[in-house]
């Protein structure tokens, strides 16, 4: 596939990383020829020095015979016009493009279609890491939780604490203690390291464990795995931005929310178009004002500022000053694994978030689902099995007679609305959605051949 990236910041070679290692041909276009060069060094792929908007560089980049174009510059109008010109001049088919402003997202409806501006798919990153943190807090001590099939199942991540009724013991008796809940380890990580589970598996306690289950089933398995934690009921929120507004709002019918914003008109604003959150106009690392908001009685402190620095410090001030639980924001992808295996609980990386929706487009086969997890080391995918017995590798198979490449687990099919775990001898049928867990990425080619039909398969 012949893909062309406009923008070379984090999110765009990010993007190219993951694309390069699966023999795409990768075009990256920026103004920044010092990034361009540095990426070339690392990569192979071809870098344009030049605005991504302007019709001779688009073409100097090939996408006069290009497969797709993402858009993943900083500007919205720059990203809306690259597709605007990639169709007009270019019929590019398919055009991909990151948005963030909120006025233009209340119009997409209108502003995104073939006879206005040709937009294939839209990523809203703000939109994602929203999503993100609404389902860790509607899941307490989950470190990640992904959706798949319209949310009829859920890949959860939990780390096993000392005194769970699962450490200890072997993956085999976790139906003896959930006989009602069905579920799948799908990974486990140990010391960093993937482990492929087993029924003698034993888990540890500080694993990260990964496990597949309806989503009605969610909270009985997690509460096998650790201590089940208590509701949240009080929530403070750091950085009145696209984030923290838009997470006050979500959350405020259902938690007791405060929302401290540094900037007093943007305060007063939130404070206007608020319900029920109390914002406060302050700075999160100030010690009295914490004080004075009872920050020891808080369940979670949410730091989702630009500044990372300042997220990562006033969370652990906030978690010195008693919060239960904190989760930050992280721009810069060093800074995730720093803070991950110290005091704060979950890192949360928009440039991950973004990547994960980016992937579910660039994906080849009906791949409708795609979580990039592990920092990019590993993938989680929903794929749709199409074709029958004679054209697909899949459909009309039980699991155990796949060729899945190694640490590929197939953790549940969807079949309209009913969710299977998947066990050997469970059949694969046309239209089903699968659940997959790679532990390798690398292996992302292998996958998508499997679920691609071929009329010359026997």
């Amino acid at each position: 596939m012949k893909i062309i990236i406009l923008g070379a910041g984090q999110v765009g070679g990010t993007l190219a990383e993951n694309l390069v290692g699966e023999k795409s041909d990768i075009t990256i276009v920026d103004t920044n020829n010092e990034r361009l060069r540095e990426l070339q060094d690392k990569f192979d792929l071809r870098v344009v020095n030049g605005y991504g908007a302007h019709p001779d560089v688009l073409r100097e980049a090939g996408a006069q015979d290009a497969d797709m174009l993402v858009a993943v510059t900083n500007s919205d109008e720059t990203n809306m016009i690259a597709c605007q010109i990639a169709y007009t001049l270019f019929n590019t088919p398919n055009k991909v493009a990151r948005i963030r402003s909120e006025a233009i997202l209340a119009e997409q409806d209108k502003l995104f279609r073939p006879e206005a501006i040709p937009l294939d798919h839209l990523i809203a990153p703000e939109q994602l890491v929203t999503d993100y943190i609404s389902r860790l807090i509607d899941y307490p001590g989950a470190l990640q939780v992904m959706n798949f099939a319209y949310g009829l199942v859920g890949l959860v991540a939990v780390k096993a604490y000392y005194g769970g009724p699962l450490v200890g013991n072997a993956l085999s008796v976790l139906r003896d203690h959930i006989p009602n809940a069905e579920t799948r380890v799908a990974a486990i990580f140990r010391r960093g390291h993937a482990i492929r589970p087993q029924g003698t598996t034993v888990i540890e306690a500080d694993d990260e464990v990964f496990f597949v289950a309806a989503s009605t089933h969610i909270r009985s398995v997690m509460s096998e795995l650790q201590r089940l934690e208590e509701p949240y009921r009080r929530i403070m929120i750091v950085g009145g931005g696209n984030i923290g507004a838009a997470l006050a709002k979500r959350l405020e019918s259902q938690y007791s929310v405060k929302l401290i914003e540094r900037k007093l008109a943007r305060a007063e604003h939130l404070s206007e178009v608020l319900n029920n959150t109390i914002v406060f106009c302050g700075d999160a690392s100030d010690q009295e004002l914490l004080n004075e908001e009872h920050i020891d009685q808080v369940d979670v402190f949410i730091a989702v500022t630009n500044d990372d620095e300042a997220n990562i410090m006033s969370a652990l001030l906030a978690k010195k000053m008693g919060a239960k639980k904190a989760m930050v924001l992280i721009q810069r992808t060093a800074y995730v694994e720093l803070v991950q295996d110290g005091v704060i609980d979950v890192a949360i990386s928009p440039q991950q978030a973004t990547i994960s929706a980016l992937l579910t487009h660039v994906r080849k086969g009906d791949i409708v689902n795609v979580y990039s997890l592990r920092r990019g080391a590993a993938e989680a995918i929903e794929a749709i099995a199409h074709g029958d017995q004679h054209t697909s590798k899949v459909v009309g198979r039980m699991v155990g007679e796949l060729k899945l490449p190694p640490g590929t687990t197939i953790g549940a099919v969807v079949r309209e609305d009913e969710v299977i775990i998947a066990h050997d001898d469970t059949r694969i049928e046309q239209d089903d959605h699968v659940v997959m867990f790679l532990v390798d990425k690398k292996y992302i080619p292998d996958v998508e051949r499997l679920f691609q039909p071929s009329p010359f398969f026997l």
